[in-house]
């Protein structure tokens, strides 16, 4: 959605949605003209002030570029003839002046006024040296300046948590040139300044007071309208010390430039979360402040800065989280980024962030297995043996399961590196689902890779993160550290109306699990086991460090996951590789 310039004040909705206030603060001597969607529309707004006239007023016009330059400055001159009649209006008598003969209203063009028939898309074009005059008051015009359309500050603030912009939308910006400045105050009167940056981390110094952040945005040729932004919720006291904080301490440093650090993350999506549902039902246990998504995603954001990973692998991200959350902060810490939904359009999915300082990325890809199986040739015969069960063809091609592929140079060694992510279909009867999803991918990758082979000379080396709801007894991990899964296997009959008949899956990648098979991965009340994993070519790498996972007891401190110092259901799994 496209905010005009009269959208200086936005309000939203209740506590329960989103309730903040954002506002322009405009240059007395500019006026700022933004064409809109490239199409013939502009919108225009300036302040203009006069003591003696009593007026201190901003004025917003959307017009069209292809109107006349005598249209526009007439509308113009009536709006702030306009104005100033209703401020006669509220003097005394024997002070009103009429001041409508007087407003006189021209645009300039190089300084020379710009004859009334000419159109204004042939004067109001970026770079143009434009001057719009108003009575006494000259405006330098900025054609498309830097903009922000969309401004907020979360509902959530917890001290010692990074916070930054709930939103941050704009046009012609670019954000690390940007000015921000962030200030405090307990009774949103006196503001003290405490920051500089995109994020601010609160001190317990801030907590009960309410935050402001202000942003000049720029780019290389110009400064746009100042924004302010108000929080609507004082700094609270943090939950304590998250379990996460203890496994930062494994991770303080970088890795060297012969290792890599990677990340595999289900951050449980807000789709699955926040429901009465999941409240009274599936997390009971849990206070409902805790499930919300403005608490979840702060203790998310941390925990992930915390480990400075060259690689992170994440599952059910929200597209908003994703877009307002996650990009915006990793972006601005140094990390490239690649998205994609699941299929069937479901609003959650694959995320991989990767440090930029480490990788190029050449390309990414998705694949959603029900849009390949019946048609893509090489999984032509798994395909044959599956379509002779209805029951069976019919749920595989239900599944909006997605394989997340990603291709990345590495900066400082010759070779190419394929970062692979699913989430699997996590139904209690679907193993030989889960089977079939995990075959596919891996078939798929062993054919991807091949390919990429045959344009690069460097060395290809695959890690494949992921959330593969499957334990370590089930076929996936047979068929990934074995190489093969047998006709017979158990899996295959996970459901008596979807037995799975005569399929054999092999592959050949050296696989191993960079942590292993933990206990659990996931824990909650009515189930724990281990379902996330590193898998990783063990001919290529080395695992050189495993950080800790969190203590039992600290998992059932609040009774499971998740929890008020446990963002997820599910525990991030992090190692280290060291290249061979």
């Amino acid at each position: 959605m496209f905010f005009g310039f009269s959208k200086l004040l936005k309000i939203s909705y209740t506590l329960q949605l989103r309730k903040y206030i954002h506002k322009y603060l405009f240059n007395m001597e500019t006026a700022y003209i933004r064409h809109l969607d490239n199409g013939d529309q502009f919108e225009m707004a300036f302040k203009y002030s006069n003591d003696d006239l009593r007026i201190n007023r901003q004025f917003n016009f959307n017009r069209r570029l292809s109107e006349s330059i005598e249209s526009f400055t007439n509308r113009v001159a009536q709006n702030v003839e306009k104005t100033l009649n209703k401020k006669n209006k509220k003097r005394k008598k024997e002070d009103t002046t009429d001041v409508g003969t007087k407003i006189c209203v021209m645009l300039l063009l190089n300084n020379v006024e710009v004859k009334k028939d000419v159109e204004c898309k042939e004067v109001l074009q970026p770079g143009n040296d434009i001057t719009l005059k108003v009575m006494d008051k000259q405006f330098k015009v900025i054609v498309n300046s830097p903009w922000i359309v969309n401004f907020a500050l979360p509902v959530s603030i917890l001290a010692g948590f990074p916070t930054y912009p709930a939103k941050f939308e704009t046009v012609y910006t670019d954000k690390n040139i940007s000015k921000f400045i962030w200030s405090k105050s307990i009774d949103e009167k006196n503001w003290l300044i405490i920051g500089h940056d995109f994020m601010y981390t609160p001190s317990n110094d801030d907590i009960n007071n309410y935050l402001k952040l202000s942003c000049i945005p720029k780019n290389e040729q110009f400064e746009g309208p100042t924004v302010e932004c108000l929080s609507v919720c004082r700094v609270e006291a943090s939950p304590g010390q998250c379990p996460f904080e203890t496994r930062h301490l494994f991770t303080e440093l970088r890795t060297t430039e012969n290792e890599l650090r990677v990340v595999t993350y289900n951050i449980l999506a807000d789709l699955y979360c926040n429901s009465d549902y999941a409240r009274t039902v599936l997390h009971p246990y849990c206070p409902p402040y805790a499930l919300e998504i403005d608490y979840r995603k702060q203790l998310i954001i941390k925990e992930i800065l915390g480990y400075n990973s060259d690689i992170i692998c994440l599952q059910e991200v929200d597209k908003k989280v994703f877009k307002y959350d996650l990009e915006p902060v990793l972006g601005h810490l140094g990390y490239g980024s690649n998205f994609y939904t699941k299929g069937n359009e479901v609003a959650e999915g694959l995320a991989m962030f990767y440090y930029k300082k480490h990788f190029n990325l050449l390309e990414s890809h998705r694949l959603v297995f029900s849009e390949h199986i019946a048609t893509d040739a090489i999984f032509a015969d798994i395909w044959m043996k599956i379509s002779k069960n209805e029951n069976l063809a019919k749920r595989i091609l239900d599944r909006s399961t997605t394989l997340q592929i990603n291709v990345l140079e590495l900066l400082n060694r010759d070779e190419i590196l394929v970062v692979a992510n699913t989430h699997l279909y996590f139904h209690p009867d679907a193993d030989h689902i889960r089977l079939i999803h995990g075959g596919l991918a891996i078939r798929y990758l062993e054919h991807f890779i091949d390919m990429l082979k045959t344009k690069t000379s460097k060395r290809v080396s695959l890690i494949f993160c992921g959330d593969f709801n499957s334990v370590p007894s089930c076929g996936i991990y047979k068929l990934y550290t074995e190489g093969e899964v047998p006709k017979d296997f158990v899996d295959y009959q996970s459901n008596t109306d979807e037995i799975v008949q005569d399929l054999e899956l092999k592959q050949e990648f050296k696989l191993a699990s960079a942590c292993g098979t933990p206990k659990y991965t996931n824990y909650t009340v009515g189930f724990a086991d281990c379902l996330d994993y590193i898998y990783y070519q063990k001919d290529h790498f080395e695992v050189s460090q495993i950080v800790p996972l969190p203590t039992h007891e600290e998992v059932i401190a609040n009774t499971a996951l998740p929890s008020v110092v446990f963002p997820s259901d599910h525990i991030a799994l992090v190692s280290d590789l060291k290249w061979l």
